[in-house]
C-alpha cells in the first residue's frame, strides 16, 4: 500500500485523492487571470477544500502550449504570498508547480508540503533542491518544452515511450539522493501529445503500475476532451470528470483537476461500488 507524507501527515492512497487546481497566473489555458493575485487565490483555495479537495496545487507560470515563460521572481511573487497565506484558509496540503529550484526551496519553506514540477526536475539544480527539500515530487513527462511541444509530436510508441522516460527519471531521482517513497509520476496529457497520443495513454494507464511509485493523472478540461466532444473549455466538465474516473479505474492514485466537487462525487460512486462486500445474487 503507497503511502505519501503529506506536511507532517502519512497519507494512505486506499483511495484516489483529489488535487484541486489553482493557476495564480494570466495565461492558463482554463483559468487564466480569473485566481491572479492573492486575495482571488486564497478565496479559491478555501473553496475547493470545502468541494473535497485532498491537496491544493498552486502554480504561478503557465505551461500551456505556446506559453511563453516567466522569471524566478515573477514566479515568486505570484505564489509565496499565496502558499504563506494558506494555513489561514485551508488544512489541505499545498503543492507547488513548478520546475525552478528557487521556487521550491522558497515554496516550501513557504509552507507547501509537494513539488509537481512538469519538466521532472530536469532543470539545473532542480534534482539537488529536491533531494534537501526531502518532499513528494511528481515527475512529469513532457515532449520538449510548452512554446512549442505541440508542434508535430511523433512517437514510435507513445505508451512505451513515456512510461521508459518516467521509469528512468524515477531511478535518476533515487540515484540523486531522493527517496522512492517521495516520489509520484504522471504521463503529462497533453505536453507533446496529439488526441490520438493521449487517448492511448489513457486507454492503456495501467501500463505506468510497475514503476513502482503513485501516478497521478492531469486531464481536467484539457483540448483532447475538447476534441473528442468538439465543446468549448467551459463545457467540459462532463468529460473531464468521465476522464477522472477512467484514470482512477486504470490505477491512477491522484486527479488534478479543476471540478473539484464533481469530481468528488463522481469518485465517491466509483468508491462505494469498489468496496461494496454484498454477496451477489444468485436468482
Amino acid at each position: 500500500m503507497s503511502v505519501l507524507k503529506l506536511d507532517g501527515r502519512r497519507v494512505l492512497l486506499t483511495r484516489p485523492l483529489i488535487m484541486g487546481i489553482v493557476n495564480v497566473t494570466p495565461d492558463s489555458f482554463s483559468d487564466g487571470g480569473v485566481f491572479l493575485g492573492r486575495d482571488k487565490a486564497l478565496k479559491r483555495i478555501e473553496a475547493i477544500e470545502e468541494e473535497g479537495a485532498d491537496i491544493v496545487d498552486v502554480g504561478g507560470e503557465s505551461t500551456r502550449p505556446k506559453a511563453v515563460a516567466v522569471s524566478v521572481e515573477e514566479e515568486l511573487d505570484r505564489v509565496i504570498p499565496v502558499i504563506e497565506a494558506c494555513k489561514d484558509v485551508t488544512d489541505a496540503p499545498i503543492s507547488v508547480d513548478t520546475s525552478k529550484p528557487e521556487v521550491m526551496r522558497a515554496a516550501i519553506a513557504a509552507g507547501a508540503a509537494m513539488i509537481n514540477d512538469v519538466r521532472a526536475l530536469r532543470m539545473e539544480g532542480a534534482t539537488e533542491a529536491a533531494a534537501k527539500l526531502d518532499v513528494p515530487v511528481c515527475l512529469m513527462h513532457m515532449l520538449g518544452e510548452p512554446a512549442q511541444m505541440q508542434d508535430k509530436p511523433f512517437y514510435m510508441d507513445v505508451v512505451s515511450e513515456v512510461r521508459a522516460f518516467l521509469a528512468s527519471r524515477v531511478h535518476a531521482c533515487i540515484d540523486a539522493g531522493l527517496r522512492r517513497e517521495n516520489l509520484i509520476v504522471d504521463p503529462g496529457f497533453g505536453f507533446g501529445k496529439t488526441v490520438d497520443h493521449n487517448l492511448q495513454l489513457l486507454k492503456h494507464l495501467n501500463a505506468f503500475a510497475d514503476i513502482g511509485v503513485p501516478l497521478l493523472v492531469g486531464l481536467s478540461r484539457k483540448s483532447t476532451i475538447g476534441a473528442v466532444l468538439d465543446a468549448p473549455v467551459d463545457q467540459r466538465l462532463m468529460g473531464s470528470a468521465a476522464a477522472a474516473l477512467m484514470a482512477v479505474e486504470r490505477g491512477a492514485n491522484i486527479v488534478r483537476v479543476h471540478d473539484v466537487a464533481e469530481t468528488r462525487q463522481v469518485l465517491q460512486i466509483f468508491e462505494a461500488v469498489t468496496n461494496s462486500d454484498a454477496s451477489p445474487s444468485l436468482r
